[in-house]
């Protein structure tokens, strides 16, 4: 299900230039075309943990594969701009549902020290959906949108069919929502949705500031499709393997390790006088990324459970946590670069990474314990 879900996600960059040219879109329209699915998936995270709490992941999973594949179909068809906004923005709510659901659902039936594993496989899964997206994106273009993404809808009642068969992990739990809020606003669940967040600020950072360095040295499009390609096939294979390594020598020490690399990736990127460099700290974040982004999301989930809050909220807070880090780390990055050089967001992230991990060094538990026992 996540699979499919970031699939259908990352489907949209190859028909922008379609649309623009079918539609008249200016590069403001298109830019707000390609991030209706993000807003959609922000505005409703932590609704979607709610719903996860009150009805279930089960249901909430099965709800957000029937949204997709409905708003996938009104996509496909869609020939106006409002309304292919309002199906994407649909496809990302409906993404919110299967990610918090899907992901509360794995943790509840997972064994506990297993946990930084099937999050790494989960985050694996969908990152290795984001390298189909496009491929899904260009036979669109080909064969038609309609085609294309009414099929979607086949593929999420199937996936809808089976999870339907399939028994509820845990019980619907009716959580007091001011509790709920008191906990998601306490230093443990704040500090653990930093954590998310800081890596997902490098990663907007990069998909601006990547793209820019290496078309000034002289790089075309398909040499950058190749390094984040190639970086985001690293990462997949990584998160797994990250997730299974915390769960044996504690959050800290993968976590602070991906934190360094990512800053040393960081300057490679925004200082680098020749290709090599900057492809190479393409691949650096990327591994980073890989080692880093597991550990921080299961150090989420378990401060979640030792605050006594419901793991679908945990899993909106990692989607906000994501989106939000996202979205500064694009506009600050792109800001600051149009003002100053790529010089300038580049060391200041990579000085963001650096604090990050040395409070994270100072304030968690060398093995993996309870956050209120491990956090100074």
């Amino acid at each position: 299900m996540i699979f499919f879900d970031v699939a259908f996600f990352s489907a949209i960059a190859p028909l922008l230039p379609d649309y623009v040219s079918a539609l008249g879109l200016s590069k403001a329209e298109a830019g707000v075309l390609s991030a209706s699915y993000a807003a959609g998936t922000l505005v409703f995270a932590l609704p979607a943990g709610l719903l996860s709490a009150r009805i279930g992941p089960r249901r909430t999973v099965i709800a957000g594969l029937i949204l997709l594949g409905c708003s996938s179909v009104a996509f496909g068809f869609a020939d106006q701009f409002l309304l292919l906004d309002a199906s994407r923005f649909a496809q990302g709510v409906s993404g919110a549902m299967i990610w918090a659901g899907a992901l509360t659902w794995l943790i509840a039936a997972a064994p506990s020290d297993r946990r930084g594993a099937v999050i790494g496989t989960a985050l694996g899964t969908a990152v290795a959906g984001a390298l189909l997206g496009p491929a899904l994106g260009a036979l669109a273009a080909e064969i038609g949108t309609e085609t294309v993404f009414s099929g979607v809808l086949g593929v999420s009642l199937a996936l809808a069919l089976i999870a339907a068969r399939l028994p509820e992990s845990e019980m619907p739990e009716r959580q007091n929502l001011r509790e709920v809020a008191d906990t998601i606003l306490s230093r443990p669940i704040v500090t653990g949705t930093v954590f998310v967040a800081i890596p997902s600020v490098m990663f907007g950072a990069v998909e601006v500031l990547a793209p820019l360095q290496i078309a000034g040295l002289g790089g075309g499009h398909a040499l950058i499709a190749a390094g984040f390609i190639a970086g985001a096939a690293l990462e997949a294979v990584l998160a797994p393997i990250a997730g299974g390594y915390s769960d044996r020598a504690g959050r800290r020490k993968p976590y602070v390790a991906g934190l360094a690399v990512c800053a040393i990736a960081m300057v490679a990127v925004a200082v680098g006088g020749t290709m090599g460099v900057v492809m190479a700290g393409v691949m650096l974040t990327s591994l980073g990324g890989g080692i880093c982004f597991t550990p921080a999301l299961t150090m989420l989930s378990e401060r979640a459970e030792s605050s006594r809050l419901h793991q679908g909220f945990a899993a909106g807070l990692s989607n906000v946590a994501w989106a939000a880090g996202q979205v500064f780390g694009g506009l600050a990055g792109g800001g600051i670069a149009s003002a100053s050089g790529n010089a300038a967001p580049g060391i200041a992230i990579a000085a963001l990474l650096c604090c990050t991990a040395a409070y994270s060094f100072y304030a968690l538990a060398p093995a993996a314990v309870p956050a209120t026992q491990g956090e100074g």
